[in-house]
């Protein structure tokens, strides 16, 4: 490939070397392809075309065999701090001159406000690749517009970037990329505009199919050798998680997952594969995946460092990063994109330096462990420092930059298993010493304690015995309870229905208690509590009946076996018993009556205990109000 120069001075000396093969060119070489006839042509259109302007004196020019072609030499570009400028804006501001070379041919701004135009003249030498793809080689840009003008003077856009879902990229690939044709020997100026929340990180590329096609297989061979990595390590501690319940182990797995969303998301493979519809996710995902990564890495410290027994101090500062990133990953679901993705790119740095220094303490202690842990840690301080100095332009974007924190997170994470490996035999060690020294106390202990194991097994049961009974039974009465009655009338109702046998519900309610209470006092009150209890239990017993107090002067009793006329013969009975035996209290003969409803339990249409309960409790009613002391039935 070759460069024309960006001095009007040189062009025509520069752009003479390039067509004749002189050594005053570029270094073409000798185009044979091409009549001298075909080149004078081509230097005619170049001159008439050349646009006017200081910015205008640079040309890609992309040789007859070349298959791709870097535009950042040949790039000028504009920052419009207010992203209001068209692409007429553009043009005029180009004329001006008020484009500048990129610096140092990088095009790695930062975060930056507003959009960023850029600009190359691309010549295209090669007659047999007409069709090229532009590939912007950051998968993070917001919006990416392309202008292409032709000399005809026609002008064709192509838009595309994280704003658009995935599948209106020109190929499917995790770069923004879009198809272009450049005429052979015609100039064909581009303008890009491009506006971001996050890095503006701009390299531009143009491939022929073929190159594409390479570039996309090695790269994919590279993505897939690190997440291979990451999956090797990620099942093989799983099983070691299983096995030993670490919970360093546990975090680990957390760090891995989290981290390798981090890449995932960063290199453009998230919107491609996992949310290529959601553009608020493709925003979304960076700053929440960060914060997810920071939080599994200082939880992974805290653990396999025992922080909480080796440095106090140390362990409440990381549980205050860890809930920094918290608070920061659910303020990133609200915050804007440039706000909160700076803010967490930025706290990366600081979050794993306190591990590294967290870890030089520990070693100070004298755990070996942590040796390891930091020789891992200092592999992916060095990627993530490269990282974050990129993301806000402080490296030009090169193959160790733009990859360091992979290779950087690939030797951590390897070393780390190593780390949790020496740790756990560490432990291992640490624990048969103590089993040791512990065995031949405890041995002598057995005996005694195991005496008093059973003595206080023993006396567990019977208040355990005595609990359940207490919690089954209603205090005043000593019947059962309505919590207990509810659970055995369950039982009892399966029954009826496995063998058909009919069960009734009976719901008593004694005539005007509260007299009693206000006239005679709630401790006699009580007293024909008891006696009506006792009358009740004694009436019922034959019938087998399961009976309760239901609350207050309620009482509730099942009939199982018993249909509706057996039931409220039962009823009757049970109502003249309590008419026949006043209660006694002290020198006191207190009469009582009750109310009795009555309803038989509809076995085929699968009543719960909720509906027979209405049921019954609409027949009570009905006993009060024909004037109680009667038996009623629905």
């Amino acid at each position: 490939m070759s460069t024309l120069p960006r001095t009007p001075e040189g062009a025509a000396g520069n752009r003479r070397g390039a067509l004749t093969g002189h050594p005053g060119g570029t270094g073409m070489g000798q185009r044979d392809d091409i009549t001298w006839h075909r080149r004078l042509v081509q230097w005619f259109l170049l001159l008439a075309l050349w646009p006017l302007g200081a910015a205008a004196a640079t040309q890609a020019y992309i040789a007859h065999d070349a298959s791709y072609l870097p535009l950042a030499p040949q790039t000028t570009y504009l920052h419009d701090a207010g992203g209001a400028a068209t692409v007429e804006d553009a043009k005029r501001l180009l004329a001006e001159g008020r484009f500048a070379p990129l610096p140092d041919g990088d095009a790695s701004f930062g975060f930056q406000t507003g959009a960023f135009w850029f600009r190359v003249n691309v010549v295209n030498g090669n007659p047999r690749e007409q069709r090229w793809l532009l590939v912007q080689q950051y998968a993070l840009s917001d919006r990416i517009d392309v202008y292409a003008r032709y000399p005809d003077g026609h002008m064709v856009h192509h838009a595309g970037g994280d704003t658009f879902p995935f599948e209106q990229r020109s190929i499917r690939y995790r770069h923004p990329n879009f198809w272009l044709d450049l005429p052979s020997g015609q100039p064909v100026e581009l303008l890009v505009r491009v506006q971001s929340q996050s890095s503006m990180q701009v390299p531009l590329f143009l491939y022929t199919p073929a190159a594409f096609a390479e570039l996309s297989r090695d790269g994919q061979l590279g993505i897939g050798i690190y997440y291979g990595i990451l999956l090797a390590l990620f099942f093989y501690n799983l099983v070691l998680w299983l096995v030993l319940r670490d919970g360093s182990y546990f975090w680990y797995l957390f760090h891995i997952t989290a981290f390798g969303l981090v890449l995932f998301t960063l290199n453009g493979l998230g919107f491609e594969y996992l949310w290529p519809h959601s553009t608020w996710l493709a925003d979304k995902s960076v700053p929440l995946s960060v914060c997810l990564a920071q939080i599994g890495m200082q939880q992974f410290s805290r653990t396999f460092l025992d922080l909480n027994t080796r440095w106090r101090l140390g362990d409440r500062i990381s549980k205050a990063i860890i809930a920094f990133f918290v608070l920061l990953g659910i303020a990133a679901t609200q915050l804007p994109y440039h706000v909160a993705t700076p803010i967490a790119s930025a706290a990366v740095f600081p979050s794993i330096v306190w591990i590294a220094v967290i870890t030089l303490m520990v070693v100070r202690t004298g755990y070996r462990p942590a040796k390891v842990f930091l020789l891992a840690w200092a592999m992916f301080l060095l990627g993530t420092g490269i990282f974050v100095a990129l993301a806000f332009g402080l490296l030009p974007k090169t193959f160790l930059t733009e990859y360091g924190v992979q290779i950087g997170s690939a030797l951590e994470m390897l070393l780390l298993s190593v780390a949790l490996g020496y740790r756990y035999a560490a432990l291992r060690n640490e624990n048969e010493r103590i089993v040791r020294d512990a065995k031949n106390l405890l041995e002598e202990q057995i005996v005694v304690r195991t005496g008093e194991l059973r003595q206080a097994m023993s006396e567990l049961q019977t208040a355990h015995h005595r609990l359940r009974e207490s919690s089954r039974l209603d205090g005043l009465t000593d019947l059962y309870n309505r919590t207990h009655f509810r659970e055995a009338f369950e039982h009892l109702l399966s029954q009826s229905r496995n063998s058909r046998r009919p069960i009734s519900l009976l719901m008593i309610d004694l005539d005007h208690f509260k007299r009693i209470n206000d006239t005679y006092g709630h401790l006699v009150g009580d007293d024909c509590l008891r006696c009506t209890s006792n009358t009740l239990a004694e009436t019922l017993r034959p019938y087998g009946a399961l009976l309760a107090r239901f609350g207050g002067e309620e009482f509730i009793a099942a009939l199982p076996g018993m249909g509706l006329g057996e039931a409220s013969v039962v009823a009757e009975e049970l109502r003249q018993a309590l008419r026949t035996a006043p209660c006694r209290s002290g020198e006191l003969e207190i009469a009582v009556s009750a109310s009795i409803g009555v309803h038989c339990v509809d076995l085929e249409a699968r009543d719960s205990l909720e509906s027979a309960l209405q049921v019954a409790d609409q027949a009570l009613y009905a006993a009060k109000a024909e004037g109680r002391d009667c038996v009623r039935t629905l």
